[in-house]
């Protein structure tokens, strides 16, 4: 038993008071025994005996402490007080652990002799140290310790204890201590007795309960699970597991079932893997041999073995084997895992029980599956002859169904054979209507019962009629076996009554997605069982059914819509004709007039009429074709009497006489196209169509009309357009060519870009590279003077020095090389702006830069003559904001004009001087900057500098210029810029282009 220390106030009785005053008078002390004697008997519990026992032997001794101390059962003499008495003052040492090292070797002996020790001082006396180091932390100055006996064993201590000053006990104290002690050991007897009677009844019981449960259950799993947790609960073990063998190998398996306490990790489903079990325990578990381990640390065993204990966490171990018949199947494991135990004979002998049981709940699985498989091999073979006969019987039935497309032959075949295959009094098929209401539309009824057809007899079952009921929306049939065990209400009940049904099934019939009717059999002499395989049979077949009416339908939309498809095909003929009509002609009236006759015989109508509205609404008839006997309609009217809210009638919503569709000439509302008919009728949407399609035709003829005269009218200004378009197109390919030019520049310098980039970025690593070779080579050279033959001829045949000696100076030029096509790109890049065609503020030197490097290669000299001399004279020029694309074509336009007037064959003036072109910069004020440019060439004669800067104004020979680049520089800076260009020419001296541009829009006038 395990008992928890519990402090309990016990009051002073008047008994014990008594008791107190005569403690020294033999006859009171008795009396004061027999007292506690009887408090310690009146009880079964075992802490409230002790702590009465401690409160009232404290107090009748006058001591400072009692307490009753108890041994840890599988602890070396440690233990701790379950019951504790203290005066004030005292430090209480309730569950406190306690453990005197020298117990065992001087007290322990005597104690199991039911010694009694008596100290009156530990301070004068001669004890062990340890002993006496004890006492002091517990401030025992004296004590009484009684031994406290369970049989043979040494169970605790009754300890009475003087903690302020020494104390010299009487003897008749120490005797009265005693018999307290016996009455105490006594008690532990009575309460082990109890706790045995009490565990072998809990162990009967759960005996019992896993037999009732073998007996009672086919679940082998949940058998398993219960008994280890009831038996775990039981023995109050950390694990209780039951570990089945691997069929092929005795040293393997897992855990199939087990509980386990918190704290304790679980190994359910783990596969074990033991070497060494065979060998060590195969054949002791086969015999029947029970193993219990009390510690599997303190015990001889295998390594293999302490190892799967140490992984499963288990000290101490009860493992009974389970048999299926000679066949070891598995074990059923106790563990212990938080300290070790000793396993007690009857635990053993309960386990072992329960482990018998087991076992013959494993041999009586395997006879009960057995058995299950041959019933499940009987009832698979019955099953599938029935199923082959059902089958053979639904295919007849189905190829009977399918052999017509009569839907009524289809009906009362289907009942027919029904009613033959199921045996059945009466087999009908009811159909509902769309109100939910229905008909019986086929019935087969068996001979001496009622003809529901004939008989017509009409049914009130509302639940049958409410939309269908539960077949709505469910596919199952519905199998009554009694009709009056199936909580019907009354009026259900006098219906089938009424039809002389006992007892029925019904399957749905779906056409499609929708509930169409119902397929049912009855039973009407008496209750019948439907089995499951006469429900799917009825099912398939109203699933047929279903089939059936679908083809059926199919069947008449085919033989509706061809008889609609050769009416539409006439009818889109007669349209196509009448369209042609209205689009061979051009003249509207006789295209109205033409329409009206055509559209009237393809309706069948009296009247077809074109009514055209004016602009404020009122309108005239302007085409009319009637039957002979109509009367014409006015001409002139204010308004037809139509709803003009609804433009395009819809079909088929009420009779009326007219139909009337809107006839649109573009977006606006033009007329109407009216058909009347004398009598009312519903217009199909067909003829409204074929009205609509001829409305928007002769809104279309309406169109063409007008663009006609449109066109007419238009072709004088074309004419007079053309001309202007002329003069303006030169002017414009001239700036396309310069838009193109700036693309092509920008899209060229792109693609020279990239792989440039690739070239530079790796020349720096050739160029490293190259060093490093030349270098391994020279160390190569000096460490090995005197290469082989063929390495000395292969030298002198690349010539090695030259080779050594010119590759840095190749790569170096490459460098270079590089270097100067990057600046071309950005040069040309710079020159086409393409992206600031905005207006932007830019450095204006750029742009000067960048168009002379593009025109680089005109400036050097040539066979015919020498090169030209560039001056470059930089003013310190704010940003400029500008247009920098269209100033660039300025530049190059001016500059390509110089060149053009430095070339020897440009003119017969034979220049001195070095040909020179000179670029000057200066700000004029605070927000105008100016350039010029000056060559020396043969000037410009005031003729033709009057005429400069005119469209198309060239003195270049055909072929080689447009006019229009200076043309086209004067209107960007003065029109794009607000600036001047002006032109400053003396004949032999020269020409001077002048050009100011202001720094930023919006500024004040040069003066």
């Amino acid at each position: 038993m395990v008992y928890r220390p519990k402090q309990l106030t016990v009051n002073d009785s008047p008994l014990l008071t008594s008791a107190r005053g005569a403690v020294s008078d033999t006859a009171s002390q008795q009396a004061a025994l027999s007292q506690v004697i009887a408090h310690i008997r009146a009880s079964l519990d075992l802490e409230t005996i002790f702590q009465t026992t401690a409160t009232e032997v404290r107090q009748l001794l006058k001591a400072d402490r009692v307490g009753v101390f108890r041994f840890f059962p599988d602890q070396r003499w440690a233990g701790e007080l379950v019951a504790e008495d203290v005066v004030a003052g005292v430090m209480p040492a309730l569950g406190r652990r306690i453990e005197d090292p020298c117990f065992g070797d001087r007290f322990a002996v005597l104690y199991k002799t039911g010694h009694i020790n008596a100290v009156s001082d530990f301070q004068s006396d001669d004890f062990y140290p340890c002993h006496v180091d004890l006492m002091a932390s517990l401030q025992v100055r004296a004590n009484i310790v009684a031994p406290l006996l369970k049989g043979q064993d040494l169970w605790g201590l009754l300890c009475i204890h003087q903690c302020h000053q020494p104390r010299h006990w009487k003897p008749a104290d120490i005797e009265f201590v005693r018999q307290i002690a016996e009455h105490l050991s006594v008690a532990l007897h009575h309460a082990d007795l109890l706790a045995q009677a009490r565990t072998q009844a809990d162990q009967q019981r759960t005996l019992t309960a896993v037999i009732s449960r073998i007996r009672t259950s086919l679940d082998l799993d949940t058998t398993f699970q219960t008994t280890a947790m009831e038996l775990r609960q039981l023995l109050q073990a950390d694990r209780v597991g039951i570990f089945q063998f691997s069929p092929d190998e005795l040293g393997m398996g897992e855990w199939v079932a087990e509980d386990v306490t918190q704290g304790v990790a679980s190994a359910l489903g783990k596969p074990i893997e033991e070497q060494c079990f065979h060998e060590r325990y195969g054949e002791r578990y086969r015999a029947g041999h029970v193993t219990a381990v009390a510690d599997c640390e303190a015990g001889d065993y295998p390594p293999c073995y302490l190892a799967l204990m140490r992984s499963l966490q288990v000290r101490a171990n009860l493992v009974v084997p389970l048999l299926k018949g000679d066949a070891l199947w598995g074990l059923l494991c106790i563990h212990q895992c938080s300290a070790p135990r000793t396993w007690q004979a009857s635990e053993i002998g309960f386990v072992r029980q329960i482990g018998e049981q087991l076992s013959i709940a494993l041999q009586q699985d395997d006879y009960i599956q057995q058995v299950q498989q041959h019933s499940a091999q009987l009832t698979e073979a019955l099953e599938q002859q029935r199923s082959a006969e059902h089958h053979k019987a639904l295919t007849e039935t189905v190829d009977k169904i399918r052999q017509t497309l009569e839907v009524t032959t289809i009906f009362q075949t289907a009942t027919d054979e029904v009613n033959t295959l199921f045996g059945s009094h009466r087999t009908v098929i009811y159909r509902f209507n769309p109100d939910w209401s229905g008909d019986f539309v086929a019935e087969t009824v068996a001979a001496n019962w009622i003809s529901l057809m004939a008989s017509q007899i009409q049914l009130t079952d509302t639940c049958l009629e409410t939309q269908g009921y539960r077949y709505q929306h469910s596919l199952a049939p519905c199998a009554v076996s009694d009709i009056y065990d199936a909580g019907y209400a009354g009026c259900h009940i006098e219906m089938l009554e009424a039809m002389q049904a006992r007892a029925f099934l019904i399957a749905p019939i779906f056409q499609k997605e929708a509930l169409w009717g119902l397929l049912a059999t009855y039973q009407n002499d008496g209750p019948r069982q439907w089995r499951t395989d006469e429900s799917y049979m009825l099912a398939q077949i109203a699933a047929q059914l279903g089939v059936a009416l679908q083809q059926a339908e199919y069947l008449n939309c085919l033989e509706q819509q061809s008889a609609q498809l050769t009416k539409a095909s006439e009818r889109q003929r007669s349209l196509a004709n009448t369209i042609d009509k209205i689009r061979r002609s051009l003249d509207i009236q006789t295209i109205f007039q033409t329409t009206t006759q055509e559209v009237r015989q393809l309706l069948g109508v009296e009247r077809v009429a074109i009514y055209r509205f004016h602009s404020d609404w009122t309108g005239e008839f302007v085409a009319d074709s009637s039957v002979d006997g109509c009367q014409p309609f006015p001409p002139s009217i204010d308004s037809p009497t139509v709803n003009l809210t609804s433009p395009i009638m819809k079909p088929g919503q009420h009779p009326r006489h007219e139909v009337f569709v809107p006839i649109l000439q573009g977006e606006e509302l033009w007329g109407l196209l009216m058909a009347y008919q004398g009598i009312q009728r519903i217009w199909p949407e067909e003829d409204i169509n074929l009205l609509a399609q001829i409305g928007a035709q002769l809104g279309v003829a309406l169109q063409q009309a007008e663009l006609l005269e449109k066109t007419q009218s238009q072709k004088m200004e074309l004419t007079r357009a053309l001309k202007k378009i002329r003069q303006s197109q030169a002017h414009l390919i001239q700036s396309e060519k310069m838009v193109g030019l700036g693309q092509l520049v920008a899209g060229v310098a792109h693609e020279i870009n990239n792989p440039i980039n690739f070239i530079a970025g790796n020349l720096n690593h050739v160029q490293r590279y190259a060093e490093d070779l030349l270098n391994l080579l020279q160390q190569y050279q000096a460490a090995s003077p005197h290469p082989s033959p063929a390495i000395a001829d292969y030298i002198e045949e690349i010539d090695l020095d030259f080779l050594m000696d010119d590759l840095p100076r190749t790569l170096a030029s490459m460098t270079l090389g590089t270097k100067r096509i990057r600046q071309i790109v950005l040069s040309l890049r710079n020159f086409s702006r393409l992206d600031q065609a905005e207006m932007k503020a830019v450095d204006i030197h750029e742009g000067i830069d960048s168009t002379i490097l593009i025109l680089q290669h005109r400036f050097k000299g040539r066979d015919d003559g020498p090169a030209i001399e560039l001056v470059k004279q930089y003013g310190d020029l704010p940003l400029i904001e500008c247009y920098p694309a269209q100033l660039n074509q300025v530049f190059m336009n001016i500059l390509s004009n110089a060149i053009d007037a430095l070339q020897p064959q440009a003119s017969d003036f034979v220049n001195p001087r070095t040909p020179c072109i000179q670029i000057r910069t200066e700000t004029v004020g605070q927000n105008w900057v100016r350039i010029y440019i000056v060559d020396n060439g043969p000037g410009i004669p005031e003729a033709i500098k009057s005429k400069l800067f005119d469209p198309f104004f060239t003195t270049k020979e055909p072929g080689k210029g447009t006019g229009l680049g200076l043309s086209i520089s004067y209107q960007i800076v003065t029109e794009k810029h607000h600036g001047h260009l002006k032109c400053l020419s003396t004949p032999t001296q020269g020409t001077t282009f002048i050009l100011e541009v202001p720094t930023h829009p919006n500024v004040d006038s040069l003066a």
